[in-house]
């Protein structure tokens, strides 16, 4: 699933080729990826300039010369790229023309991904019900640390939540888990100030990092031109069941709680 760092290097690449750009026609060839009529959806977009595009969350933001944004939840296993000679999709759902002669493809295998068109108020209303940016200049580790004091929640399913903190999922949870010493079955209420504050600077460490290496491919992520991110290379505890541990050489152990699978150190995690 796209986390933060992907849909970030996503939304990067789209700054710097779609702002500006109208969209003449829009063929959709599953509607099911669509929240509402595959009609009104035509109707709210054709025709439309994109003025800018951002990132909160999981989510793609553009936002359309007509007032009206368009959001896009990459769910499971969707993407956004530019149609092109060595960029292949498999699983077109919407296909954008744009006044330039490009495509933009909105390609998903499982079509969990939603698109959805909001009013301006009726975005900052959803966008309310969203937690804060763990990169955010504004979200301090104090932020974090009082709202771990509020739930006995396991650390791990805290950090899922999307009401807690934006962004984060399996992939970077484990990771910055692992870098504070955190075990992921802790409850978030048990953690300590000076925990919290290591969780918070290994969150902000584990994502920009992911960022910087164009985030982390394990199947399906690319970015627009098509590319995998370079970060799986980087992972020190995703995934590495019955591996060495990068910083003890204990043996990564697996567990399986909320339907998810957590990796973790017996000997660094506590």
């Amino acid at each position: 699933m796209p986390e933060l760092p992907e849909v970030e290097t996503i939304v990067r690449d789209l700054q710097e080729l779609i702002p500006g750009t109208t969209i003449k026609n829009l063929q959709i060839l599953r509607p099911n990826v669509i929240r509402g009529s595959d009609t009104i959806f035509k109707d709210n977009l054709i025709g439309k300039t994109f003025q800018s595009i951002s990132r909160r969350g999981k989510n793609i933001i553009a936002n359309m010369d007509s007032g009206l944004i368009l959001v896009v939840n990459l769910g499971m296993t969707g993407r956004l790229g530019l149609q092109q000679d060595d960029c292949v999709f498999t699983h077109p759902a919407i296909y954008f023309t744009l006044n330039f002669g490009k495509i933009l493809v909105y390609d998903d295998v499982r079509r969990f991904g939603k698109l959805d068109i909001y009013s301006e108020q009726e975005w900052l209303d959803r966008s309310a019900q969203l937690g804060p940016e763990p990169l955010s200049p504004e979200y301090k580790h104090t932020d974090l640390h009082e709202k771990l004091n509020s739930s006995g929640s396991p650390i791990r399913s805290w950090l899922l939540d999307q009401k807690n903190v934006v962004g984060v999922g399996n992939i970077y949870a484990n990771e910055s888990l692992h870098l504070s010493g955190i075990h992921p079955q802790r409850p978030a209420n048990r953690i300590t100030k000076t925990e919290s504050q290591l969780l918070y600077k290994a969150l902000r460490k584990i994502l920009l990092s992911a960022i910087q290496n164009r985030g982390t491919t394990l199947r399906n992520y690319r970015d627009v031109s098509g590319k995998g991110g370079n970060n799986s290379s980087k992972l020190r505890i995703y995934g590495r069941h019955g591996e060495n541990c990068l910083s003890c050489s204990d043996q990564v152990q697996r567990i399986s709680f909320s339907n998810r699978s957590a990796f973790f150190c017996p000997s660094c995690q506590r």
